[in-house]
């Protein structure tokens, strides 16, 4: 991953902007800091960083609007920040679609984790470097559904699908194991690469916008267990 990563980071407090600036540019990052939601969308449209963080409470234009801003004129990575773990904060970011959240306080290290793991996703999709299906590659085929693994690129019906690479990188691991029932724990530790127990919350509202965009009766739950992408 290249260390000159640019992030764009928009959080009110002082003290904690200030820090995680100095520390994400300590592990070579180039940080473009904005106290408030318009800046941070000024910043992100003159700027076009590799990633944005983005606080939930912030004046202006606040976290979850300031996503569906950046969203809905590009598929960078986004991460939400939340002082709190509430339910209402983590769904309306993720579904607003974010890629991960993060809740402070945070331990740098944890934080920077995250961020590359992302950008893995970012990078893979976009070079057409994600790790191919079982059958080698070309194009898989699930009703009116095709995914081409090589190219990277959904369709449904003949329309290209737009996906961002979190979205991409859970239709793969579905597609590699059609029929399979994949526990959320499975896909947290696959596609969000967390190596300890996180919030299944975060598959489950990325399931949903998957469904959304590929078919709400293509990917199945199966209570109890997690979710298959039907056969």
């Amino acid at each position: 991953m290249a260390d000159q990563t640019h992030v764009l980071f928009v959080e009110d407090d002082d003290v904690i902007r200030e820090a995680t600036t100095l520390a994400l540019e300590r592990d070579g990052f180039v940080v473009t800091a904005m106290p408030d939601g318009l800046s941070g969308l000024e910043a992100f449209r003159s700027d076009r960083p590799d990633i944005a963080l983005l606080d939930v409470m912030v004046p202006g234009l606040d976290g979850v609007s300031l996503c569906r801003r950046i969203r809905d004129e590009s598929m960078v990575p986004v991460i939400m920040l939340s002082a709190r773990a509430d339910a209402i904060d983590v769904v309306l970011g993720l579904e607003a679609g974010a890629d991960d959240y993060v809740t402070k306080p945070f331990d740098g290290a944890v934080l920077v984790a995250r961020i590359r793991a992302v950008l893995r996703r970012f990078e893979r999709a976009g070079s057409g470097r994600e790790e191919a299906a079982p059958d080698g590659g070309g194009v898989l085929a699930f009703g009116e559904l095709e995914i081409d693994t090589e190219g990277m690129e959904v369709r449904r019906a003949g329309q290209q699908v737009a996906l961002t690479p979190t979205e991409m990188r859970l239709l793969l691991e579905f597609s590699a194991a059609p029929g399979t029932v994949l526990s959320r724990d499975k896909l947290l530790e696959r596609v969000w690469e967390y190596g300890w127990g996180g919030d299944t919350r975060v598959v489950d509202v990325h399931v949903q916008r998957l469904r959304t965009k590929i078919g709400q009766d293509r990917i199945e739950t199966v209570r109890g267990f997690g979710y298959k992408l039907k056969a």
